[in-house]
């Protein structure tokens, strides 16, 4: 039998778990501080639910469920096999939301300020970045259109990054709705918007002479095309850029005052800017969208945005929805080469005893507990290796209570 966890999926060592679940808490603490209440949900949803949620290449990643007993045999039998699954794994977590508030609305405040920290589940080809199973925090304002829930989702998850010690990071915030206005006025047909968008979002990984080659694949009027990336590449794409092209849109509004907005809460700490590059891969998203980018990593660190058509999928009405969600593996593996371990609990102390003073020294670990974590070992035959063992499982030090209450340190050459 194999020992190694299944590829993409992961083993914690108590070091690394102990740093996730501090993690967590703090985030956990900093949304709750902010209002925001804990739902759970289970990690299997309904097929149907999961394939109509677009949730754009999410839904090729879907881990599927086979039915099981009569009704698969009969699915064989019948060769239906295109209706062999009947359930699946959640790929994200907005799509068990929406369905949690669907069932849930008469029992919940409105809006709704929810978070969710959950693993999810998708059929990646494992590399670094891409795991298979995974955790997100996530924070969600449903049953409200104002834009004040995005600046709250914004400014709540930025305190929660630099309450967890993720500074010099950048906000990028668009529009869906005004980057398909956009589309439209370069001569798009609204029917291929979705798959601009999904070309037009690899912008920052391929450029954009290979953004031209692709949507020439695909089609598109060469006008359209050409007249697009002839201004992406020539102009300054700021809002007020827009607003001379497309007249002072509602979406152009909003994000101004969300930028304003953001900026005066942030007090410098963080910085924020109008990208009409982002796009978001999730098909679900209606409107304003947003990124968080670490200027120290390179890399994106959270993401959200406005999904107002996804809750009226299970209860066919207009139900606004706006979410944020942060990279937890990604700042996890991030704090972890950092070595943040040391900076974030209690230090640990061995208490060793021998057999026949055991409770005496329980009692005295327990005397310790609230300044230091506690572990008691009996002594061994071999104690010095005993010492270099504790030393490498990050504790500070130890103390043999029979023979003093002293605590010895270990100093940073390993020495006592």
């Amino acid at each position: 039998m194999k020992v190694t966890a299944v590829k993409g999926m992961f083993d914690y060592l108590p070091n690394d778990a102990k740093l996730r679940d501090y993690l967590q808490k703090k985030i956990l603490s900093t949304y709750e501080s902010q209002g925001f209440n804990r739902i759970y949900t289970p990690i299997v949803e309904d097929i149907e639910n999961l394939e109509k949620s677009d949730g754009g290449e999410n839904l090729n990643l879907i881990f599927k469920i086979l039915k099981r007993g009569d009704k698969f045999l009969n699915a064989i039998d019948n060769k239906q096999f295109d209706n062999l699954c009947d359930l699946g794994l959640r790929y994200d977590l907005t799509l068990p939301l929406t369905r949690f508030f669907s069932c849930h609305k008469y029992e919940l405040p409105c809006p709704f300020k929810v978070i969710q920290i959950d693993r999810v589940y998708r059929a990646e080809r494992p590399q670094k970045g891409r795991n298979r199973e995974f955790t997100q925090c996530d924070i969600d304002i449903l049953g409200s259109n104002s834009i004040n829930c995005e600046i709250e989702l914004i400014d709540t998850t930025a305190r929660a990054l630099m309450n967890i010690g993720i500074e010099n990071f950048i906000i990028r915030i668009n529009d869906r709705k005004l980057l398909k206005d956009l589309l439209l006025y370069f001569g798009f047909l609204n029917e291929d918007l979705d798959s601009v968008c999904i070309t037009f979002d690899k912008l920052d990984k391929i450029g954009i002479e290979k953004i031209k080659e692709e949507l020439y694949s695909k089609n598109f009027s060469s006008n359209a095309i050409n007249g697009f990336c002839n201004f992406l590449s020539n102009s300054d794409i700021s809002l007020e850029n827009l607003t001379s092209i497309l007249g002072e849109s509602q979406e152009i509004k909003n994000l101004k005052e969300i930028i304003k907005n953001i900026k005066f809460l942030s007090k410098d700490k963080y910085e924020i800017q109008f990208d009409i590059s982002l796009v978001r891969g999730q098909g679900y998203y209606t409107g304003t969208i947003f990124e968080i980018e670490s200027k120290d990593f390179s890399c994106s660190i959270g993401g959200g945005g406005r999904y107002d058509n996804l809750i009226g999928k299970f209860l066919n009405e207009d139900i606004p929805a706006v979410g944020f969600s942060i990279g937890f593996e990604r700042i996890f593996s991030i704090l972890k080469e950092r070595n943040y371990i040391s900076n974030y609990s209690k230090k640990k102390i061995g208490v060793l005893y021998s057999s026949q003073d055991f409770i005496d020294s329980y009692e005295f670990a327990i005397s310790l507990q609230n300044e230091f974590d506690t572990t008691l070992f009996e002594i061994p035959k071999k104690f010095g290796k005993l010492l270099n063992k504790l030393e490498e499982m990050g504790f500070s030090g130890y103390v043999v209570p029979k023979e003093s209450c002293t605590i010895k340190f270990f100093d940073k050459k390993g020495n006592i």
